[in-house]
């Protein structure tokens, strides 16, 4: 009964109908009418540690996403990748097998998620292309080091339990880093087959630089600098007048803080300071500009992007429509007084679809009139709640990737870091160390309450509480025990390279259904016991099972970090059998080969 219930889930998984996770709810709720597990076993899953740590995981990762940090690390790897799919997928897999080796796998995919969302935008391709490689990679780690999966664990305290030496930190190194390096070659290959799922997706929005391209932007922008010895210093912004005078927009203040340098609003009444930088849209003459700057001891700066993009996480753009019912309709952004009333900047203007050149802020607004605003993402996102005068038309892409707590950034790797030493040390459970990172998110202002709930994607957490039941159901049948039997009657005096694919296959296999620490704590006794009876030594058949335990890439249940990426990627049960079985035919050709040489028999 047990197996044909198994059976009608992964008919269903392959069907894609109904979702998984309500197929993992119907599982719950028909083992108990088998007689072999109670309804408290069946509902066990929702207070397993491992299910609360990826919860936990979830909201530490959307507090990196919220402090910026998520962000920084897409950018360093989008700049090493520039254009290359090939070079991003590189730089992907590597840093998420380097961090899933010293922390949970499972953790590590679930931070990374923002991440490469994000690259897929910014790059123009299908979230499908990289997702995969994401997870592959994840579950490689955890044939790279002792403490990077449990599995690891468990035949590690099978062997002491034994007598003999257990397996040291990087004794999987050896074997788990050839298999990263060849799944980075095969994905090269494979991404071509992936994320075809995803070309019905909308298509992206504009981007700032899009709209800088649009309104011919590119070459208004200045950085000045108020070096010592400036008239300007102490005098305020209007007493300047640097619109009517110079035809210039301040768009914002660079002053430097406790801390760091934060951007502040021009106010009518700000008073400028020594070593302040004004960030300038210049609508007239550059020649003027400069000789402003070298009248009044002002240096100018270097540029690194394009029309204060670098500034994208404080500064922002919208496009904003003028409808006939406005009050603005006939007059100029002068006389509306814009910038006071809204603190952004008008720095484009179209009359239907023609834009409009030179000083915009003389220029009559007319009804359907479309404006380019620039400002602080918190001014920008007031205009929402705007309905008579100005219509909110467009946010670019780059709204999605602000991150409101960027100045936190500090605490939030602090903690992360706090989070990973735990878990390496293993002075406190996993569970412990990432809820106690959680409450040090919120402690420190990195995340609130409301965020945190919803950074949990409980459609995964339902999928596994669901499959967990399987795992005491299959053992008290004991259909993992006829299967443990079976590979022992039919291998135990065979050729040990046979024996060793055998215990690979059968391991990898059971991995598909139940967890793979459970795996681990069913198949390491009989791949001892196994070594015992051909007299050979117990390590190759040891570490034989802890990377089988690490290489169920083949369905989307197999493991919960297959799990995670299957949404964001837009997968579908088959795309991981497709991708995910010539791998694991690779991972063991690898093992059945290196292993007896670096372990001998």
């Amino acid at each position: 009964m047990v197996l044909a219930l198994l059976a009608l889930a992964i008919v269903l998984f392959v069907r894609g109908r109904p979702r998984m996770d309500v197929v993992a709810l119907m599982m719950v709720v028909a083992l108990p009418f088998t007689g072999v597990i109670t309804m408290p076993e069946a509902l066990a899953g929702f207070a397993d540690p491992n299910v609360i740590l990826i919860a936990a995981l979830f909201v530490l990762g959307e507090a990196l996403v919220r402090t910026g940090i998520t962000a920084r690390m897409g950018d360093w790897m989008t700049r090493r990748a520039g254009a290359s799919e090939a070079r991003l997928i590189f730089f992907l897999m590597v840093s998420a097998a380097a961090l899933s080796s010293i922390m949970s796998s499972t953790g590590v995919v679930a931070i990374f998620i923002p991440i490469v969302l994000r690259m897929a935008r910014r790059m123009g391709l299908p979230a499908g292309r990289l997702m995969m490689p994401l997870a592959m990679a994840a579950m490689i780690a955890g044939m790279t080091t002792l403490v990077a999966t449990a599995p690891n664990l468990v035949v590690h305290g099978e062997l002491v339990r034994r007598g003999f030496d257990g397996f040291g930190f990087f004794a999987f190194a050896p074997f788990g880093v050839p298999i990263l390096a060849l799944a980075i070659l095969y994905m090269f290959v494979a991404r071509r087959f992936l994320g075809a799922a995803a070309e019905d997706a909308p298509p992206p929005r504009s981007s700032m630089r899009e709209w800088v391209a649009d309104y011919a932007l590119e070459d208004r922008e200045m950085r000045l600098m108020l070096a010592p010895g400036s008239p300007l210093v102490g005098k305020r912004l209007d007493q300047l007048d640097l619109r009517g005078s110079q035809g210039v927009n301040i768009v914002a203040i660079e002053r430097q803080g406790a801390r760091r340098r934060e951007l502040r609003l021009p106010r009518a009444g700000t008073e400028l300071a020594q070593g302040d930088v004004l960030l300038l849209d210049v609508l007239g003459d550059h020649a003027d500009i400069e000789r402003f700057a070298a009248d009044h001891r002002l240096a100018e700066l270097p540029l690194e992007h394009g029309y204060f993009t670098d500034q994208r996480q404080d500064i922002g753009m919208a496009q904003v429509m003028v409808p006939p019912t406005s009050m603005l309709v006939g007059r100029t952004l002068v006389q509306t007084t814009f910038r006071t009333k809204h603190d952004l900047a008008v720095v484009g203007m179209r009359h239907g679809t023609k834009p409009v050149s030179g000083a915009i802020a003389r220029e009559p607004l007319r009804s359907g009139d479309t404006l380019l605003v620039l400002g602080t993402w918190k001014a920008i996102r007031r205009l929402g709640t705007e309905r008579r005068d100005l219509i909110l038309l467009d946010l670019p892409e780059e709204a999605d990737e602000i991150a409101p707590e960027a100045e936190r950034a500090p605490a939030a790797l602090a903690v992360l870091a706090l989070v990973v030493v735990l878990m390496v040390t293993g002075w406190v459970p996993n569970v412990q160390a990432a809820l106690l990172g959680c409450l040090l998110m919120g402690l420190f202002r990195c995340i609130d309450i409301a965020g945190a709930y919803r950074a949990i994607n409980w459609q995964t957490l339902v999928l596994i509480v669901g499959m967990l039941p399987f795992s005491l159901a299959l053992t008290r049948t004991g259909g993992v025990d006829m299967a443990a039997a079976a590979l022992t009657d039919a291998f135990g005096a065979g050729n040990p390279r046979l024996v060793l694919a055998a215990v690979f296959v059968v391991t990898t296999l059971l991995s598909l259904f139940i967890s793979n620490t459970a795996t681990a704590v069913l198949m390491a006794p009989v791949a001892l016991a196994i070594a015992d009876s051909l007299g050979a030594s117990p390590y190759p058949f040891a570490m034989t099972v802890a990377l089988a335990a690490s290489a169920a890439y083949m369905t989307p249940v197999s493991s919960p970090i297959n799990t995670l990426v299957v949404g964001p990627g837009n997968y579908r049960f088959m795309d991981f059998v497709r991708i995910g079985t010539p791998f694991w035919l690779i991972t063991l050709a690898v093992v059945v080969a290196m292993v007896p040489v670096l372990l001998p028999f």
